[in-house]
């Protein structure tokens, strides 16, 4: 078992996991980096990359560059990377194409691979509590200790010093990690950084609402789901699951015998199907029922451990986002207020560099890369 060797911390941006990957850095000159530089942030997930670039300005932070592309089905999938040279060509021509000469990238990391799990601990000095985690890591985390990366972050809830506080785990497959690594050093980029989905798109979250209030961050992918429960800005629930929006995908594609281009557009309305209506409604019922069901699951558990302290919000990211008829669905079922979430509310954007049609469309599948690239390289 490894522990992370820098950094980590856990404020109101999230856990962020650092250094995995020091052996494969040994003897580069990482001091010529500036702290305060941003890095670029990848989001690969099952069905496409994303990337987003921004920069530090006077009032904030500013893109630069972002875009995306699509991958071939099982170039990677539940975040393992079956085909890592198809995967490698789509980063190293979306970094062409963009024009991105920063080296330095984070990318997150989710699915079966990693677990979050907090756990409530006596109180103690932070090297009798690393000594604690270490010692103790197994009965937490049900994957083979030395087949991990581990970190941990006090979350600092203990009322005083006898009390107990609440210890946020992150454990990440050795495999997985280093797959990824090791096809980013090939391109000659720099990973600095390494994000859990559901800590990332808190951060864009923390940044751009800059409120404490208690919401429910959803982001569906292609394959899969991720659930952050934010509580006075603190994430109290966080889990993946392995549903996504291409399972609408390919139930219109076998019902009404449509490629997968066509069977995208009725997914997100942009074909009517007017003649076929019954059908529609039918396989989005039976699929974002399921979807919904997750959801209230992972709300049920919030609610019965913080009863006097109700969610307000519903906040939708991912390309599930934007499937039609699924916010309302969602305010029904819940009865919370829904929003789709906008990862770019607080930063400039400039009309002449980024037309604001694509910026509208892509904004909700942008969210995870938003909140990588927002990260502050240490090294």
């Amino acid at each position: 078992m490894d522990r992370l060797s820098v950094s980590t911390y856990f404020s109101h941006f999230g856990l962020l996991l650092l250094d995995f990957f020091i052996s494969f850095f040994i003897g580069m000159n990482m001091a010529l980096f500036s702290q305060k530089d941003l890095v670029v942030g990848l989001d690969i997930g099952s069905h496409a990359i994303k990337v987003c670039q921004l920069k530090k300005v006077s009032d904030g932070y500013a893109i630069i560059t972002l875009g995306s592309t699509v991958l071939p089905e099982g170039a990677v999938d539940d975040g393992t990377l079956n085909e890592p040279e198809i995967v490698s060509k789509a980063i190293a021509d979306l970094f062409k194409n963009l024009k991105i000469k920063n080296k330095k990238v984070g990318f997150s990391i989710s699915g079966y691979s990693v677990i979050v799990k907090k756990v409530n601990l006596a109180v103690m000095d932070d090297a009798k509590l690393e000594e604690h985690i270490m010692a103790e890591a197994e009965q937490y985390i049900p994957f083979d200790i030395e087949d991990v990366y581990l970190d941990f972050q006090d979350l600092k809830t203990s009322q005083s010093e006898n009390d107990r506080t609440d210890v946020m785990l992150v454990a990440a497959k050795k495999e997985i990690v280093d797959d990824y690594l090791e096809m980013l050093q090939a391109l000659n980029l720099s990973p600095v950084i390494v994000d859990v989905d559901g800590f990332a798109l808190e951060n864009t979250y923390e940044y751009n609402y800059q409120s404490d209030e208690n919401i429910a961050l959803v982001d569906i992918g292609a394959s899969k789901m991720n659930i952050n429960i934010l509580s006075q800005g603190i994430s109290v629930v966080a889990r993946d699951i392995i549903v996504g929006s291409r399972q609408l995908t390919e139930q219109i594609q076998n019902v009404f015998d449509v490629d997968f281009e066509e069977a995208e557009g009725i997914k997100l309305g942009q074909i009517p199907m007017e003649e076929r209506k019954q059908d529609i409604e039918d396989i989005f019922s039976s699929t974002c029922t399921q979807w919904v069901l997750e959801i209230k699951k992972a709300i049920d558990l919030y609610h019965s451990n913080h009863p006097d302290q109700p969610l307000k919000k519903l906040i939708l990211s991912g390309g599930g986002a934007k499937v039609a008829g699924l916010s309302d669905f969602l305010i029904q079922e819940t009865g919370l207020t829904v929003e789709v979430f906008n990862p770019f509310l607080r930063i400039n954007t400039s009309n002449k560099k980024i037309d604001p049609n694509y910026l509208d469309s892509i904004g909700p599948e942008m969210a995870i890369a938003t909140g990588i690239a927002l990260r502050p390289s240490i090294i």
